[in-house]
């Protein structure tokens, strides 16, 4: 086991966090395990979210930047004012705006630079030009920290030196997921125009890489044999009212309910009978983790690092992305067959609580920090 040495090291996170999502909830993870071995710092662009009150919630010291990113050469000096006065053994960033401003504040102050690939989801011309520059930086990075196998593949296609890249896995923690009650089960069928017999839930982001849209027609697919299974999807996004008219147009109103952001998705997976990722593109989804946690089984698109924590039959199905009839086929599978599902829910939380932990992917960055740092 790695011991604390005498003077722990400062680590600043440099972030651009709008909303608490997988990436934030990982970052926060890795601080709470950190502490006593590293002083753990956020220093954040103002994006009007509520991570920064989440990290001071938490007892994380954080502190928030008064420029937005632009003008770049005011950010750059805002940043690199704080790196002089926190004096960093390390800076992590997460995202192309961080990545860009703190590998220009770190080249002027010379502390180390480690850049996070949490994932590229190409899904506009303007995500793409920023993923192209966030490529561009991480070339330059002292190290890389790729959140799967998979992204770890992607980040050396882009041209980042292999040795520079280290794989350190999401994590989770088992602890934040309750075991499942009836009063939450009948408070999510109370959310439906007509009581559902089976709860399918998704979750995350409502734009395009996540792939709603094929869940929409999957979820078509299944009430042509299940018409008493309930799909719920919780989050919010860009393509709200496109996958709204989506469901209409499919004739899904008593059956799909789009339920919004809600900050208790922890509660609500563990009482699902079902948990559905369809999505075109992944790091390491988070989302997956918490289904397995929860012991629900898992029908997933294989990609990204999804394969990582999911094997095909075990935890649950994944199928190729982009073919909703895959998606409803396996769905139906595991609605007609509970015993099976349980089965494969244990497995998943099995797998995840021993293999995705925040103590080891603390420990894995120790072992970077020992490794690439003075």
């Amino acid at each position: 086991m790695d011991l604390p040495t005498s003077t722990p090291r400062t680590v600043l996170h440099l972030v651009a966090s709008p909303f608490l999502g997988g990436p934030e909830r990982q970052m926060i993870g890795l601080a709470r395990a950190q502490r006593g071995a590293e002083r753990t710092v956020f220093l954040g662009f103002p994006e009007g979210g509520d991570f920064d009150a989440r990290l001071r919630r938490e007892g994380i010291e954080s502190h928030l930047l008064a420029s937005t990113g632009r003008p770049l050469r005011r950010s750059i000096r805002e940043v690199e004012g704080w790196i002089r006065r926190l004096a960093p053994d390390v800076v992590i960033t997460h995202g192309y705006k961080p990545d860009l401003v703190g590998l220009l504040a770190t080249r002027r102050t010379k502390v180390p630079l480690i850049a996070v690939a949490h994932g590229w989801t190409g899904a506009s011309f303007r995500v793409r030009l920023n993923e192209a520059v966030d490529k561009l930086v991480m070339r330059r990075a002292r190290r890389v920290v790729a959140v799967s196998q998979r992204q770890g593949e992607r980040v050396k296609d882009a041209g980042v030196r292999p040795e520079r890249v280290v794989v350190v896995r999401n994590a989770i923690d088992p602890a934040r997921f309750p075991a499942p009650d009836q009063a939450t089960r009948r408070e999510m069928e109370a959310l439906f125009p007509v009581r559902p017999e089976h709860l399918v839930v998704a979750a995350g982001r409502l734009s395009p890489e996540k792939g709603f849209g094929d869940l929409v027609r999957a979820a078509r697919l299944v009430a042509d044999r299940a018409p008493r299974a309930g799909f719920l999807l919780v989050g919010d996004g860009p393509l709200r009212e496109e996958i709204a008219a989506a469901i209409r147009a499919a004739g899904l109103e008593d059956t799909f309910v789009l339920a919004g952001f809600r900050d208790d998705l922890d509660r609500l997976m563990a009482s699902a009978d079902l948990f559905v990722q369809s999505s075109h593109t992944e790091g390491m989804p988070n989302v997956v983790l918490e289904a397995g946690a929860c012991a629900v089984p898992i029908v997933a698109t294989a990609v990204g690092g999804t394969g990582e924590v999911l094997e095909d039959g075990r935890g649950g199905h994944l199928v190729p992305p982009r073919r909703p009839e895959e998606l409803a086929r396996r769905i139906l599978d595991l609605l007609a067959d509970p015993v099976t599902a349980r089965k494969m829910g244990a497995e998943a939380r099995r797998r995840v609580v021993s293999e995705f932990t925040f103590a080891a992917k603390a420990a894995a960055y120790r072992r970077m920090f020992e490794e690439c740092l003075p």
